[in-house]
C-alpha cells in the first residue's frame, strides 16, 4: 500500500486511533441512544426499505391499527402487499423505485384493469399481468432473464412464459426479509 510522507509521522490520518469517532470537536461523547431514538430508527428503517414518505407510512399504519390481529405484523403485511413491492418481488423490475415507475407508466394490469398507483393493495386471487405491448413485455423479459435463479416467495405464483403472476395467499412475518422489530414501530406511532 502506498502511503504519503505524512503517514510516517504521528499525524497519519489512516492509522489514527480516534478514527471511529464521530466528526467534530465533541465526537468522543457518543452516549447511549435514547428509547425514542431506537424506536424512530426502526420506523425510518421500514420507511426507507419500502420507499415511503411519512404521510404514506402513517396512512398505512392507521389502516393496520384498525384491522384485527397484531398491529405490527398487519402493518408489515400491508406494506408487503403494495403493488410496487409485489412487482419487485416478482422480479419484473430491478428495484422498488423501478417497479413504481413501471406501474405509473401503465405497464402493469391487475385483474385485467390498468393500475397506475403503486400504493394499490393486492388481494388474494389478484392476477398481475403486463400491458399487451412489445415495449412492456421486452422490459420485463429482460429483467427476468438477467436473474434466472430468482425464486418468488410462497405467497406469489409466477408464470415465466407469459409473464403473469397471481397472489395465492397473504404474506406472513417470515416472508418479510428486513431485520426490523415491528413492536417498536407500533410503540413509536401509537404515542
Amino acid at each position: 500500500m502506498l502511503k504519503g510522507i505524512r503517514c510516517e509521522t504521528a499525524k497519519c490520518p489512516i492509522e489514527k486511533k480516534q478514527r471511529n469517532l464521530a466528526p467534530g470537536v465533541h465526537g468522543w461523547r457518543r452516549g447511549r441512544t435514547s428509547e425514542y431514538a431506537v424506536r424512530l430508527r426502526e420506523k425510518q428503517k421500514i420507511k426507507r426499505y419500502y420507499g415511503l414518505l411519512e404521510r404514506q407510512f402513517m396512512r398505512c399504519f392507521h389502516r393496520a391499527e384498525r384491522m384485527t390481529g397484531n398491529t405490527g405484523e398487519t402493518l408489515l403485511q400491508l406494506l408487503e402487499r403494495r403493488l410496487d413491492n409485489v412487482v419487485y418481488k416478482l422480479n419484473f423490475a430491478p428495484s422498488r423505485k423501478a417497479a413504481r415507475q413501471l406501474i405509473t407508466h401503465g405497464h402493469i394490469y391487475v385483474q385485467g384493469r390498468k393500475v397506475s398507483v403503486g400504493d394499490y393493495t393486492t388481494k388474494i386471487g389478484d392476477r398481475i399481468t403486463l400491458k399487451d405491448s412489445k415495449r412492456s413485455s421486452k422490459k420485463v423479459k429482460e429483467q427476468l432473464e438477467s436473474n434466472p435463479n430468482f425464486a418468488t416467495q410462497g405467497w406469489l405464483q409466477l408464470d415465466n412464459e407469459k409473464p403473469e403472476a397471481t397472489v395465492v395467499a397473504l404474506p406472513t412475518r417470515d416472508d418479510v426479509q428486513i431485520p426490523v422489530e415491528e413492536q417498536l414501530v407500533v410503540e413509536f406511532c401509537s404515542r
